[in-house]
């Protein structure tokens, strides 16, 4: 599978495709006014980034206790259930006095149930599509993200103006009801993937598993860590240029999007296994230069050239379903997705103490100067990597003695 046409054309591809961007439509514009909401309440610039961005530590959360469901649930009831449950909390959110406790207690338990949605999801993906078409359908997915982001972001400013915040987490929350809706009516029923029922237990076993591989190990730290740290770099964009940090952004974004069409549809597959190295060397190396304070076209050409790596994302996922039986290969999707966005907000905070103690252009040179030294060192460690098809049978065994 290597074109658009052919992925639109594949059965079910076409309702997961609405269903996520719907939902993060609903997600991003949520976030905007609800850290509007939360600022306005208490005038604290970490309170209300902490509305916004809080759930993605709670992640971690959903991927040692809840994963095991992403496999064990039925997927279009779990898809469906989540953005009602999602829609629901959202409203519940809008709700004038709410008392901020309240307020992050949802937040987190968002994150909870998130971290076990990305797993159904992108297990479903990975059902629905060929083998050879994974790559190119979580490069669309990733590429509507970014897109749907910037939308939503945009959107989102002039409805918190228009309406006010609270009336745009009900718009919000009707984002999500009309995902649910897609979800319901236009995805097939199908089996869980797994037998057995979801538990705490079968999480850690599973997770047990999948960490028991050396190989494995080293692609889920490689998704995980040198994208987090890069991440923190970004992070620091509003205090490194307070007046260009909306086109720092922006910039970002299109060099992840250039690096998702390329990686997703260009490259050839003898090529993929080779690229996940330079590309997350390519991630971190124009951050080097934040320190010297370039000018800002020199900084957006930076970002945009960093940007492009975050393609390596996709080519490290492809060489983790290499690596996984097909049974659970939900949970290790959901584990890689809860994994990065957790380790992006301890990036972030990380790199938050550094620019606090130095500058904001020294702590993003220090965040990439490191995000290099794990990537070289995962390098160096991966060249004895075994067999994956020895690792395959071996995961399988182990997820079969569950």
């Amino acid at each position: 599978m290597r074109t658009y046409r052919e992925l639109f054309r594949a059965p079910q591809f076409g309702p997961l495709f609405a269903t996520s961007a719907v939902q993060v439509a609903g997600s991003t514009m949520s976030g905007l006014a609800l850290g509007t909401l939360v600022y306005t309440a208490t005038d604290s610039p970490l309170l209300a980034a902490l509305s916004m961005f809080g759930s993605s530590l709670a992640q971690v959360i959903g991927a040692t206790v809840l994963m095991s469901a992403a496999d064990r649930l039925p997927p279009r009831a779990a898809m469906t259930g989540m953005a009602l449950a999602f829609g629901l909390a959202t409203a519940v959110l809008a709700v004038p006095g709410l008392p901020l406790p309240a307020v992050f207690a949802i937040v987190l338990a968002e994150g909870v149930v998130a971290a076990v949605g990305g797993g159904v999801r992108y297990g479903l993906l990975n059902e629905v599509l060929p083998k050879d078409g994974y790559l190119l359908g979580r490069s669309v997915l990733n590429m509507c993200v970014g897109l749907t982001q910037i939308g939503g972001f945009a959107l989102g400013g002039l409805l918190v103006t228009a309406l006010s915040a609270r009336g745009t987490l009900l718009v919000a929350a009707a984002l999500y009801l009309m995902g649910a809706a897609v979800a319901r009516f236009g995805l097939v029923r199908r089996p869980p993937r797994a037998a057995g029922r979801p538990s705490a237990a079968e999480t850690w076993r599973t997770n047990a598993v999948l960490w028991s591989s050396g190989p494995r190990r080293r692609v889920y730290l490689s998704l995980w860590v040198p994208n987090g740290l890069i991440v923190g770099c970004e992070s620091l964009f509003v205090p490194y240029a307070p007046g260009h940090a909306g086109l720092l952004f922006a910039f970002a974004a299109l060099g992840m999007l250039i690096g998702d069409t390329v990686a997703g549809r260009f490259v050839a597959r003898r090529w993929r296994g080779r690229l996940g190295t330079p590309m997350l060397l390519l991630l971190a190396a124009p951050y080097l230069f934040f320190a010297a304070r370039p000018a800002p076209p020199v900084a957006f050409a930076l970002a945009v050239l960093a940007s492009v790596g975050f393609s390596a994302s996709l080519l490290f996922q492809e060489r983790l379903m290499a690596l996984t039986p097909d049974e659970i290969t939900g949970q290790a999707l959901g584990l890689h997705s809860s994994g990065m966005l957790t380790m992006q907000g301890v990036a972030a905070a990380l790199a938050g103490a550094v620019a606090q103690r130095t500058s904001p252009g020294t702590a993003m040179t220090v965040m990439a100067a490191a995000s290099l030294a794990v990537t070289l060192a995962l390098a160096v460690a991966g060249r004895r990597a075994p067999d994956p098809a020895g690792e395959v049978t071996n995961a399988r065994q182990g997820a079969g003695a569950m």
